[in-house]
């Protein structure tokens, strides 16, 4: 029996992850939209939190096509929306590293995209046809000479895509702050994304809130600091790895630790 089976029902808001968590890239993992639409039948509010560097729309689309009805959550939040927001408040053009996708995305959005001359950069990604990080160092290195800002619009470091493991722009980042570079992160576990969700929830208190998520670092560090209650999926980016026995002690969270451990929603 899962602990999700008997969720205490103080938890009114469930924070949950998407990418290792409701998908792998390819396809919904077994049980997901089952056990989401239950939630919402049990009144309770359901929020897909990610760290995908889109818009909630594209998210949408993207679990539209994968078989996900609407009708299994209330709101995606994810950090390129805060980015998007960010960069456009600059007020100035922007470098870019990602796919022509993202791109796409955020030119529609209104973000100007430069192609050299830029004080800031925007990372959503890896460009296809350069898979690795250290495709990137030449680059990066320009352009911590010259100080400028990258923007993070996605703070995780891999994802699982069809059980293949893929670097993302959190990788490059830190590339980049290794380089001696500057980094504004968005998406968890940094605050914005969290007020962002709580906002689009009608403001829950913390203790009404359930974070569900398979990133160490970015979904249980991010509810720890935020002052959530965190179920771990195992099954996820960490498959087959125990939960760290010095997490909390490492990242100073007190007696901080998930209220389980599952290895999927099912």
């Amino acid at each position: 029996m899962s602990i999700l089976d008997a969720l205490d029902a103080k938890y009114r808001l469930i924070l949950c992850d998407i990418w290792g968590v409701i998908h792998d890239g390819v396809q919904l993992y077994p049980g997901a939209a089952e056990r989401l639409d239950q939630w919402r039948g049990d009144g309770r509010c359901v929020g897909l939190i990610t760290n995908a560097p889109r818009t909630e729309e594209a998210v949408e689309r993207q679990l539209d096509r994968l078989g996900l009805s609407r009708g299994c959550y209330n709101f995606v939040a994810t950090s390129g929306e805060a980015g998007i927001e960010a960069l456009r408040a600059l007020g100035r053009p922007v470098g870019f590293i990602g796919t022509s996708g993202d791109r796409v995305i955020l030119e529609g959005r209104g973000v100007v995209i430069a192609n050299e001359d830029f004080s800031d950069v925007a990372c959503t990604g890896l460009r296809e046809g350069r898979p690795s990080p250290s495709d990137y160092v030449a680059e990066l290195e320009r352009s911590a000479r010259r100080n400028v800002m990258m923007h993070c619009l996605n703070p995780d470091r891999i994802v699982m895509r069809g059980g293949v493991r893929e670097a993302c722009a959190g990788a490059i980042a830190d590339v980049y702050e290794g380089l001696g570079g500057r980094v504004t992160w968005y998406g968890k576990p940094h605050p914005a994304i969290y007020a962002h969700a709580l906002h689009r929830a009608g403001e829950p208190p913390n203790d009404a809130v359930l974070a569900i998520g398979d990133g160490l670092h970015t979904d249980m560090l991010g509810a720890a600091r935020a002052g959530f209650d965190a179920v771990f999926v195992s099954g996820g980016i960490h498959a087959g790895e125990p939960f760290p026995d010095n997490f909390t002690a490492s990242n100073a969270l007190g007696a901080w630790a998930p209220i389980g451990i599952i290895e999927g929603l099912l």
